[in-house]
């Protein structure tokens, strides 16, 4: 086993659990999804550099919005990595992982900003500011992906879900089969995985860009564990949220979605939560609320 052996079994256990209280309510689960694909497009986004706030973000996938300052290829990221989310949940069940499937995916992401390799293998070579090592050269990304796939999904070395998982998101990156939008395809393709195992979205958070590329450095150099850890944390974390909005039987938000329906901002939100003076929940590094709480701190101070 790669992973953490407590780490995977505390993942397992909290899976069950969330299996025991299905069917979730319709408009919880409608408002979760929402919620985790906008954060999905934002986080995976920013990232990549994309410089759209979370609220950014929103206005423009779900008001059309047009940010004044941004780059016109920032709100086509946001909007694009909606588009190529919504494919995947379109996706059958039972449709096998191929390599149009993945194509499919990608083409989304870089449509309007360059359609000419969006769906496409890159057929130039690439170098990877930063990277230990060069993908490889475009001649043989073909056998490469072949070879991905054929590997998905035989699991010959016998991986359990969160480890294949995370090598499916690895591997694609380090085979970097086209010209741009590798990572954001890899984490969705990761995420359609997850979801088939009745796990909800997961997502690699901006403020752990540093350490995300980290992991990847040391896969790069063969070890494969911190990087298996990572995903796997960020699985439990997902699962945590969920957890907690099905058994409590509201969901909880971010700060920067509570901001904008309160009189407060994020940053003043953030020092009540960690001072303990609004009832939140941490997970990582990020702290949720519910509105219902928002209400009643505002109800207090009006006392």
């Amino acid at each position: 086993m790669i992973i953490d052996k407590d780490l995977y079994e505390r993942i397992r256990k909290k899976r069950e659990e969330l299996d025991g209280l299905r069917p979730f309510p319709k408009s919880v689960l409608e408002r979760l999804r929402k919620q985790f694909a906008i954060e999905l497009a934002y986080n995976s986004n920013a990232i990549e550099g994309n410089t759209l706030t979370l609220r950014e973000t929103r206005l423009v996938i779900e008001e059309g919005i047009t940010i004044k300052g941004k780059p016109l290829r920032e709100h086509f990221e946001a909007i694009n990595h909606q588009k190529a989310f919504e494919f995947l949940e379109s996706l059958p069940k039972k449709t096998a992982l191929t390599e149009q499937v993945i194509k499919d995916i990608h083409k989304p992401i870089m449509r309007g900003i360059d359609d000419e390799y969006a769906g496409r293998y890159r057929d130039v070579n690439v170098r990877i500011l930063g990277a230990v090592k060069s993908p490889p050269r475009f001649e043989k990304i073909p056998v490469k992906m072949r070879e991905y796939v054929k590997y998905v999904k035989r699991n010959p070395d016998k991986l359990n879900p969160i480890e294949l998982s995370a090598i499916i998101h690895y591997r694609l990156v380090e085979i970097h089969p086209f010209t741009d939008g590798n990572g954001r395809c890899a984490r969705l393709l990761m995420n359609l995985f997850l979801m088939r195992q009745g796990c909800p979205v997961t997502m690699v958070l901006k403020v752990d860009r540093k350490k995300y590329y980290d992991r990847l450095r040391k896969a790069d150099k063969g070890d494969l564990k911190p990087f298996v850890d990572f995903i796997g944390r960020n699985v439990e974390r997902s699962l945590d949220l969920y957890l907690d909005t099905f058994k409590r039987g509201s969901e909880y938000i971010s700060l920067a979605e509570a901001a904008e329906g309160s009189p407060y901002s994020q940053e003043y939100l953030s020092l009540l939560a960690r001072k303990g003076r609004l009832e939140s929940i941490k997970l990582g590094r990020n702290w949720f609320v519910k509105k219902e709480a928002i209400k009643r701190y505002i109800k207090s101070k009006k006392k």
